[in-house]
């Protein structure tokens, strides 16, 4: 696969939408250093100085702002994310219809950007019947979140013919500064404060997890190279059953938790299990996340 050199990427400016949020604060810290010049945007009401307010709900606000920035590459994280959100409307008000009108405004800048990259969700898989889930598998939603997720994604494609653009579809990755209202952060802040016991939801269920850092790098090869109008899974490859996470933790901490499951965290249309096939993005970037769990686990209780 073949990448543009140094010199033709440093200094471009990149739009990150969602900057203030987890992934983009790292993605942002990784790709300054890598000699881009970053852009971010965030919500409306972000409490960030460095980081642009934009409601990208609002087609008008968001036409201003990408404008003015006339970015060279776009990474388009902003989203409603958290699948326990109970603002149902919010999920298609930000996930589809801002992007909608994210891109409508880079279609608008002259030159147009050289790469945009759109992060959806591998919960647009839903509960397949497969072990591995490549980009083959036939999306089947079972939750707001990923539905829609995959309504941004159908409208994206009708773009692919005059934006040059990547819809990447992460499996669970976590790391510091994550919130814990996320399964992972959760489980390693109650082993941080020493606590005897945790309240979790579904036991029976497996993840492919990543580590933030191997998602941002996967983000950044995607970008600077010349590869369009596709759709990859970003993943480890390997699922791990929530009860492991535990041992390890138990492990990592010295003490053995006491594990209780609340009714009120039991999600009825769980998704069991989610473990992607990583191979596309192997062949395209020469990458893929292989931080292992115990390394993840250690470096957020670390934190």
């Amino acid at each position: 696969m073949v990448f543009l050199s140094d010199r033709e990427h440093k200094q471009k400016r990149v739009l990150i939408t969602g900057a203030d949020g987890f992934t983009g604060q790292h993605l942002s810290l990784a790709l300054s250093e890598e000699g881009f010049t970053v852009v971010g945007v965030g919500g409306k009401h972000t409490e960030n100085p460095s980081v642009i307010p934009c409601d990208l709900t609002n087609k008008n606000n968001t036409m201003e702002v990408v404008g003015k920035i006339r970015p060279e590459y776009v990474i388009h994280l902003a989203a409603v994310s958290f699948v326990g959100e109970s603002d149902i409307e919010s999920f298609y008000k930000v996930n589809l219809f801002g992007t909608i009108n994210l891109l409508e405004a880079l279609a608008c800048c002259q030159p147009s950007p050289q790469k945009i990259i759109i992060a959806s969700s591998a919960n647009v898989y839903g509960n397949p019947r497969v072990d591995t889930i490549d980009e083959s598998v036939c999306p089947a939603p079972v939750n707001h979140y990923a539905n829609s997720k995959l309504a941004m994604e159908h409208m994206v494609r009708t773009w692919f013919d005059r934006l040059p653009i990547i819809i990447a579809r992460p499996f669970n990755y976590t790391g510091p500064g994550q919130s814990e209202r996320f399964l992972i952060p959760k489980i390693v802040g109650h082993f941080k404060r020493k606590e005897k016991k945790i309240s979790l939801g579904n036991l029976d269920i497996s993840r492919d997890f990543s580590d933030v850092q191997d998602v941002v790098e996967s983000y950044k090869r995607l970008l600077i190279s010349e590869i369009r109008s596709l759709t990859v899974n970003i993943c480890s490859g390997n699922a791990i059953p929530l009860i492991e996470i535990i041992k390890i933790m138990n492990k990592i901490s010295g003490y053995e938790i006491i594990v209780e499951t609340d009714p009120e965290f039991v999600r009825l249309n769980e998704i069991k299990s989610l473990k992607g096939s990583n191979q596309l993005l192997k062949r395209l970037i020469n990458f893929v996340p292989e931080t292992s769990y115990e390394g993840i686990l250690q470096r957020i209780y670390r934190y």
